[in-house]
């Protein structure tokens, strides 16, 4: 694609990293800094990928569950999260925590928080119609096209190759945590077994780094979800039992089923 092409068509581009696939969507103009901030995005990835990884023996997190010191250049990093993981477990009753099992993990808010840092650095480079999606965990700005809103397929946790909805809007944060694709991994954190009410858990809200990790909280919650998201102001959710049945809140926008 040539430079002009690309300046009136936008780009896309997908990254593999942090154990999952990334993918960039951008509908302005791809100028200069737009296309510098797009690799600056990528590499951020990365670097909070040998930061937080729960894998790679020399991340910040595996040298504090061995109890070594963290490089003072990632110590800014690893504060912020620890904070964030800190307010969220205290928002949410204990639901949310970093520490599953005893290990130091905070895995369940890394994602959404690298996510909404790379649709930052694009929007801040001049790209203000952009969808950032982290393995399914989406930051939404501005549209997908003039006067027409960013419309996202929700996988049904139960039935392969269908949506459970279509959620439509402009400058969302879309989070979804579930069985689908890593089986019950996410854990019951007053009990320490795995959490197994629901198969899936969509929650829209604005920024990604807490509707992620409220995402992966209410699914622990189970059964009592969806008073918990009704009652939460700034947050909308779509959450499916394991027996089948489908909730939404009020306000979650979209439409059912799969739609085109």
């Amino acid at each position: 694609m040539s430079e002009a092409s690309a300046a009136v068509r936008g780009t896309r581009h997908v990254e593999h990293a942090m154990g999952t696939v990334f993918s960039f969507d951008l509908r302005d103009p791809v100028t200069p800094p737009v296309r510098h901030a797009l690799k600056d995005a990528v590499a951020w990835l990365h670097h909070v990928d040998e930061v937080f990884s729960t894998y790679r023996p020399g991340s910040a997190i595996s040298r504090l569950n061995r109890g070594e010191p963290v490089p003072e250049r990632y110590a800014p990093e690893v504060a912020e999260v620890f904070a964030l993981c800190e307010e969220v477990a205290h928002t949410t009753g204990g639901w949310f925590s970093h520490t599953p099992g005893g290990r130091l993990d905070p895995s369940g808010m890394v994602k959404g928080w690298a996510v909404e840092r790379a649709s930052r650095m694009l929007y801040e480079a001049g790209a203000h119609n952009t969808c950032v999606n982290g393995g399914g965990d989406i930051q939404l700005r501005g549209e997908a096209a003039p006067g027409t809103p960013w419309r996202i397929g929700i996988a049904h946790p139960t039935r392969p190759g269908e949506l459970a909805a279509v959620v439509t809007g402009r400058d969302l944060a879309v989070a979804t945590s579930g069985t689908a694709e890593r089986g019950a991994h996410i854990l019951d954190p007053h009990t320490g077994g795995s959490a197994t009410a629901l198969a899936s858990l969509t929650l829209i809200g604005h920024g990604l780094t807490r509707t992620d990790a409220y995402a992966t909280a209410a699914f622990a919650m189970g059964a009592g979800a969806r008073d918990w998201v009704e009652a939460w102001d700034g947050h909308e959710g779509l959450g499916i039992t394991t027996a089948g049945e489908t909730w939404r809140t009020p306000g979650f926008p979209g439409a059912t089923g799969a739609g085109p």
